[in-house]
């Protein structure tokens, strides 16, 4: 059945996957408590033929093996399901019933093209096996390096992976990627200073963790300015500043918390080690304590050269949406651990809605989903012929 439905979430025929994203919509969750969704995955999972289905989980996440009729080799194709820290603000009927959490990075969106997919290939077996790995937790704190590595995934490690991102400057109808590198390096960034807390009248017996926290916001970013080669890029965002209990007593404490993006392994270490000195550095100068926390860290996604070059000429082939060769971008995503084991890609696929990712507007086109479904269980069923 078409969709029909735009985008407030009224309509009159839904596609049934159309229907699974709204419902996934209102229950996002933090990685690795995505505990509702893990049900509904395994809950719609069941429903269908089990013949050539095998399923295994980890943790808050799944494995779902579909059984070739004569396997030489095994896809892969993988969906994250984590929502973010946002409070809901579109147009929606079917908005977020968990306060304070929004699917707003489109997890909800890849979730439910993942169990099209896989409905697909349940119903229709192709000669070689496919791994659909459902992954929790890729907005932090990171679910695909532990679930790489997973005795649960052992036996049903792919021979090519394929994910896929929306992309809400696109149309639909449009996907975009480029062998090599097309995501960043990340790293969250959490700093701590302590000096001494007192009264505001008398600041010089104190030592003002405000004043030491501005200094060092600004220094932090001469680091991409005069330490990163210009032809390089990087990036050093500090999002949320911490900082003392009330107008008239000098902060004690102070906390930053930001994120570090690069297009490569070595200048990330480079950043890295500049945010090392110069925070020795405001230790002496203001006489205080400085700890950094670098959290979570993702690694590059970097698309396998062969392989990302076949399938975009099978999509200029086939006709079935238009190919877009882009540039690479500071998006994070982890990803990128599983591409630096296993020969894949990820590709953009365009949403057409005017507000980017992490936004509590945005309201991807819902259209590309069948799309996105189609195309890629068209993909898939072509390579294991060749």
């Amino acid at each position: 059945m078409a969709s029909t439905a735009n985008r407030n979430g009224s309509s009159e025929a839904l596609s049934p996957f159309v229907a699974i994203r709204r419902e996934l919509h209102q229950i996002p969750e933090p990685g690795f408590a995505e505990f509702k969704t893990q049900q509904y995955l395994l809950t719609y999972v069941q429903s269908l033929p089990q013949e050539r289905l095998e399923v295994r989980t980890w943790r808050t996440g799944i494995f779902v093996n579909v059984k070739g009729v004569s396997p030489k080799r095994r896809f892969g194709y993988r969906a994250d399901m984590d929502g973010l820290p946002i409070s809901e603000d579109t147009s929606y009927e079917f908005r977020s019933a968990h306060q304070g959490y929004m699917h707003a990075c489109g997890h909800d969106v890849h979730m439910a093209i993942g169990l099209g997919i896989l409905t697909h290939f349940a119903n229709h077996p192709i000669n070689d096996d496919i791994t659909f790995i459902f992954q929790p937790a890729e907005e932090g704190p990171g679910g695909a390096l532990p679930m790489l590595t997973c005795e649960e995934l052992r036996d049903w490690m792919p021979d090519q992976i394929i994910a896929l991102h929306i992309a809400p400057e696109y149309p639909v109808g449009t996907v975009a990627t480029k062998p090599g590198i097309l995501f960043a390096n990340t790293s969250e960034l959490f700093i701590d200073l302590t000096g001494k807390g007192g009264h505001a009248a008398f600041p010089h017996l104190a030592n003002d963790m405000v004043i030491a926290a501005c200094q060092l916001v600004s220094q932090l970013q001469t680091i991409i300015s005069r330490n990163v080669n210009p032809l390089d890029s990087a990036v050093i965002t500090i999002g949320k500043i911490e900082g003392g209990t009330k107008q008239n007593i000098i902060a004690e404490k102070a906390r930053l918390e930001g994120t570090i993006r690069s297009l490569s392994a070595e200048t990330m270490q480079l950043v890295k080690s500049r945010i090392e000195s110069l925070t020795a550095g405001m230790e002496t100068s203001f006489n205080c304590k400085i700890d950094i926390d670098y959290g979570a860290n993702y690694r590059q996604v970097f698309n396998h050269l062969e392989t990302t070059r076949e399938f975009m000429d099978w999509v200029e082939q086939s006709g079935t949406v238009k190919l877009i060769e882009c540039t690479e971008a500071m998006t994070g995503e982890d990803f990128g651990y599983f591409l630096a084991d296993i020969p894949g890609f990820m590709f953009w696929l365009g949403v057409d809605t005017p507000y980017g990712l992490h936004h509590a507007k945005i309201e991807p086109d819902e259209q590309a989903i069948d799309l996105a479904i189609n195309m890629i269980s068209r993909y898939i069923t072509w390579k294991s012929q060749m």
